[in-house]
């Protein structure tokens, strides 16, 4: 997915920006960037890569090379940023947290224009550098960012660094957050309130969907107003927000804990204990204890010291070692146990199913799996929050194909809590995974935890409902 975090204030920014950003490091795994303004020196840019290694480790030595009021950091899944640009808009940098889908359609319509951009390895193109182009076709920034939400399918939310401010745009659908955070003669954005309180910002509030304000180091001007429309991603709380975050004023631990005691006091299955996987099961299973009446274990636990985050290598046979890895079994809880596991969701299945051969190993007696989120039957056109190139790396979507011939026909019935169809689903993914039971989270149950209206969150990998077309404002 990744995230971003920008500041402007009346002293230097430096620490506060490198802190900010280095605390959206779970949000992203391949690229960091770091950019400042100086009225004196200027722009300030540097951009590391992240697979190997971590965000401070990469900027720390370099922080004295930065200068000035205002800067933008992001950590990214995708492309090297931020972009610097000269346009007739002025000199700015962007920073971007989104999934475009059209990109070659827009570069296609780019080329016709007579207009050039990069291309990074393999003939891909950087959609930073693909926005910041899209924006310098408008009249003012406004009008530019407008104009690239006219233009993409997915989602793009987005921080302008200029001369004089700082430009916080969100998507016209609100699909990933901005959060504005105040304290004396300062204010940040950021895709994760886990940022502000430690730099000592208190939250002020989230920018709309398709709102665009600018930040200066004493107030803040509302450029565009938002938009009532809104499909703000339900993986937030489900999978990739930090536990003490909070979108749209909802924190994502109380989600996670209020999921697992809705499962608990629902689920009758006889148990000894619960243990959730770590990192984003913990609350769950902290919950469905309190519902289910058994007590919480740590029967398996991440070792931090070496794997304090989650590395994706390109590789995905080294994807499964890692996750391996980074968990550790405790076979003195595990011994002669019906043991219940909470995780958040299931992609592939190929992890989940490793750990399970392992709890077993390790002498669990009976193995009850309880995932967070409805089964993901659609993969995802918004939100980059797995490395799956196609539907078909989707557990779900192997079994419909095995079942229907066809993958694509019959979703729906697939996607319906407790239909025939999805039933049969649910007892094969079991089955492939060597689960003593499997039960996920009723759609109902999980916007009932959020606190929204079902109409207001996306849930489209679950159930297919979300916009699929562009907005028009």
């Amino acid at each position: 997915m990744g995230g971003f975090f920008g500041t402007i204030q009346v002293k230097d920014c430096v620490n506060d920006l490198f802190y900010g950003t280095d605390y959206n490091s779970h949000l992203g795994t391949k690229r960091a960037g770091l950019v400042t303004f100086d009225k004196e020196r200027g722009f300030s840019r540097k951009i590391h890569s992240l697979e190997r290694d971590y965000f401070r480790s990469k900027f720390e030595d370099e922080l004295d090379s930065f200068a000035g009021n205002q800067g933008l950091g992001v950590v990214s899944d995708t492309d090297p940023q931020p972009i610097i640009v000269n346009s007739h808009l002025g000199r700015y940098a962007v920073v971007t947290v989104a999934k475009i889908t059209n990109i070659p359609q827009i570069a296609k319509e780019l080329l016709a224009e007579r207009m050039h951009f990069s291309e990074m390895s393999a003939n891909s193109i950087n959609q930073t550098e693909l926005v910041a182009l899209l924006i310098n076709m408008g009249s003012s920034f406004v009008d530019g960012i407008n104009h690239v939400y006219s233009k993409i399918e997915g989602s793009c939310s987005m921080l302008i660094l200029t001369e004089d401010g700082i430009i916080a745009a969100r998507d016209w659908l609100g699909r990933t957050p901005i959060v504005i955070g105040k304290k004396d003669g300062a204010y940040a954005a950021t895709s994760e309130t886990t940022s502000l309180p430690n730099l000592g910002y208190d939250v002020l509030r989230d920018v709309g969907p398709g709102e665009i304000v600018k930040l200066h180091a004493g107030s803040i001007e509302v450029l565009q107003q938002p938009q009532e429309e809104e499909q703000i991603c339900s993986f937030l709380w489900v999978y990739y927000g930090f536990p003490t975050s909070d979108y749209e004023g909802i924190n994502v631990e109380y989600v996670r804990e209020r999921n697992g005691l809705i499962m608990g006091r629902e689920d009758e299955t006889e148990a000894d204990c619960v243990c959730g996987v770590p990192d984003s099961g913990v609350g769950m299973a902290l919950g469905y204890s309190e519902g289910h009446r058994i007590p919480y274990k740590r029967a398996v636990l991440k070792y931090t010291p070496t794997w304090p985050r989650s590395f994706t290598p390109g590789n995905q046979q080294r994807r499964n070692l890692v996750a391996k890895m980074k968990l550790i079994p405790n076979r003195a809880i595990l011994q002669g146990q019906r043991v219940v596991f909470c995780d958040d969701s299931i992609v592939r299945g190929t992890q989940l199913r490793d750990n399970v051969k392992m709890f077993f190993d390790y002498g669990a007696k009976e193995v009850h799996v309880r995932i967070s989120c409805p089964p993901l039957v659609y993969g995802c056109p918004f939100i980059g929050f797995t490395s799956s190139k196609s539907d078909m790396e989707l557990i779900t979507r192997q079994i419909i194909k095995d079942f229907e011939g066809d993958n694509t026909e019959n979703l729906n019935k697939y996607a319906t809590t407790d239909s025939p169809e999805y039933n049969r689903m649910v007892n094969e993914i079991a089955r492939r995974l060597g689960l003593s039971t499997l039960k996920f989270n009723k759609i109902e149950s999980l916007i009932e935890s959020i606190g929204m209206p079902k109409c207001k969150v996306c849930t489209h990998c679950f159930d297919g409902s979300s916009y699929c077309k562009k907005m028009k404002r």
